[in-house]
């Protein structure tokens, strides 16, 4: 069953007078509930884009978003979802606790509530030795492991994360794949943007290829490398960007 869907979801950037950018268009897909599902493409191939679409950060030109049967506004859809941007932004000064307190706050959770989520989230992303250290002196990975915490604070349904391994070193990149893989198995479905194609290989169910706002393909990775004739996720990444390129003799570039 689908639990997020669009339909000709299409967002138009104006630049300039009589300047225009099409940053996603007419696309159409689906995420059924309790998968992962990656979403994939180059630099400004709008991967970023549809996810702020999909949290209703942007307003799309055309088109629509449905969220477990609502559309992307619904403050009730909006307490099942959980967020990691590619470069959040944190209190430097905070603790992990502290910086868990606030998001828990700012979902109306009990401060009981978060209390007890906040000791089984810095278990879960193995902070709970560091709990007393500012933010200030958290390595890239622990601030990525925080920023997972943060995003799971208020037990989303669905947990949309773009490049949750950008800067990690393999270890990092290990237990970030590892713990979306308890986390998909414990119930939620999750959204992976990201450049590292080998991570979207080992726990991806489906992939989405984007490429100059386009949705070039979707489906399974054993279907796709069939259907592009490829080795791998690298290869059929590459021919079907060429492919696209080919059809349509675009060169222009996108937004990310």
């Amino acid at each position: 069953m689908a639990i997020l869907e669009t339909k000709d979801l299409t967002k138009i950037y104006t630049l300039g007078k009589n300047r225009t950018v099409t940053a996603l268009n007419k696309v159409s897909m689906s995420v059924e509930e309790g998968e992962i599902f990656g979403i994939l493409g180059p630099n400004g191939s709008g991967k970023t884009t549809c996810l702020k679409l999909l949290l209703g950060i942007v307003f799309p030109t055309d088109g629509s978003i449905t969220i477990m049967g609502k559309d992307q506004y619904s403050v009730d859809i909006k307490k099942n979802i959980g967020f990691l941007p590619e470069n959040p932004y944190y209190y430097d000064y905070l603790t992990g606790p502290e910086i868990l307190k606030f998001y828990g706050r700012l979902f109306e959770m009990p401060d009981s509530l978060i209390a007890k989520r906040t000791d089984e989230l810095l278990e879960l992303v193995n902070l709970q030795d560091a709990r007393n250290l500012s933010l200030k002196h958290y390595s890239k990975g622990m601030l990525e492991r925080i920023g997972l915490a943060a995003s799971l604070v208020n037990d989303p349904r669905i947990l949309i994360l773009d490049e949750p391994t950008t800067g990690l070193d393999p270890i990092g990149c290990k237990e970030t794949r590892d713990l979306l893989i308890r986390l998909n198995k414990a119930g939620k479905t999750v959204l992976l943007s990201s450049h590292f194609l080998s991570e979207v290989e080992r726990v991806c169910s489906r992939i989405v290829i984007f490429h100059k706002g386009n949705l070039l393909t979707t489906g399974t990775l054993r279907n796709l490398l069939e259907e592009y004739q490829a080795e791998n996720l690298e290869d059929l990444f590459v021919k079907a960007i060429e492919k696209f390129d080919r059809e349509t003799g675009s060169i222009d570039k996108g937004v990310e």
